[in-house]
């Protein structure tokens, strides 16, 4: 069976299923009825050295799984801190399809699942993006970006790395786009902020951020880590994946529901957010925070697979 499950590796995933593609993949699942709320949670299973994860989801069409291991001690090996493979199984009869590189898969659905959101909250005339992050999910957020909003003119990078930095500013030049590097301070100017780091604390003061901003924050799904400050989370529309989810595994939410800056009654799913049922007012910032879940992944692979399949 494995000498003809067919493999489809990062360069294959970009070339059948480009990021607009992979948005309408996420927004598809979702439109199909698709309850996250039933997603079973993420197995997390301590490891010599690290961590596995596991990430299994279903619909009538497609079963699969994505086994991710976390290697803190990677680095020193120069080797990535985060590897894995997703298996795409038939939803009837849990045969085998394909097998997809994981963490290529993720780099695709993480940005393509904020497109989703930031199409239904972002200003339609967004022109300026901040990104916090130099890595391939700010480069994937840069994307998703400009996939939902053609108006994207200029982007500003913030990372701790010079040099990185410049590469990035390069990156979207080569693509058109203004850039340059910024500060915290910058998200005083901008139409969309996306958080895409390791941070486990706030990365900037959100007293500074325009009323009409709006804000994806993926960086994390630990309870204890956080990407935005409190007051965002006071002021803003609060849209996540899932309530179950944000309330367990969201630092973002969990950390200022203890503080008592935020109602999660008040918070407001993607799902809700794609069937029209979440309002934004003019004078209330939009915050999305992303934890990663497996039907992101099942909806993304599912296209490639499909996308693979009709070119023979």
């Amino acid at each position: 069976m494995s000498a003809t499950l067919p493999h489809l590796d990062a360069e294959a995933l970009t070339r059948l299923v480009p990021m607009s593609a992979a948005i309408e993949a996420v927004e598809a699942v979702l439109k199909a009825g698709l309850d996250p709320e039933a997603e079973p949670p993420r197995g997390v299973v301590d490891v010599p050295g690290g961590q596995l994860l596991l990430m299994p989801s279903s619909t009538r069409s497609y079963t699969g799984v994505k086994i991710a291991t976390v290697t803190p001690g990677n680095a020193a090996r120069d080797l990535p801190r985060v590897q894995g493979l997703y298996l795409l199984l038939d939803g009837t009869t849990h045969t085998p399809l394909a097998l997809l590189d994981g963490i290529a898969l993720t780099s695709l659905r993480t940005p393509a699942v904020s497109g989703v959101a930031i199409k239904h909250l972002a200003v339609p005339e967004t022109r300026r993006l901040l990104v916090f992050g130099t890595g391939p999910q700010a480069w994937g957020h840069v994307e998703a970006v400009r996939a939902v909003r053609p108006t994207l003119a200029h982007v500003d990078v913030v990372a701790r790395d010079p040099g990185r930095v410049a590469a990035f500013v390069d990156r979207c030049r080569d693509a058109g786009l203004s850039a340059a590097p910024a500060t915290p301070a910058d998200v005083a100017t901008a139409d969309v902020v996306c958080c895409c780091t390791t941070a486990r604390e706030p990365l900037f003061d959100s007293a500074l951020l325009p009323p009409h901003a709006t804000v994806a924050a993926v960086g994390s799904h630990e309870p204890d880590a956080r990407e935005v400050d409190e007051g965002l989370l006071s002021r803003a529309v609060v849209v996540a994946e899932s309530h179950e989810v944000a309330l367990r595994e969201c630092g973002d939410i969990i950390l200022a529901t203890a503080a008592g800056a935020f109602d999660p009654g008040h918070l407001r799913t993607l799902a809700e957010l794609v069937r029209g049922e979440v309002e934004t007012p003019d004078e209330q910032p939009r915050l999305f925070k992303s934890a990663g879940m497996a039907w992101e992944d099942l909806g993304v692979g599912a296209a490639a697979y499909e996308r693979w399949t009709s070119l023979g």
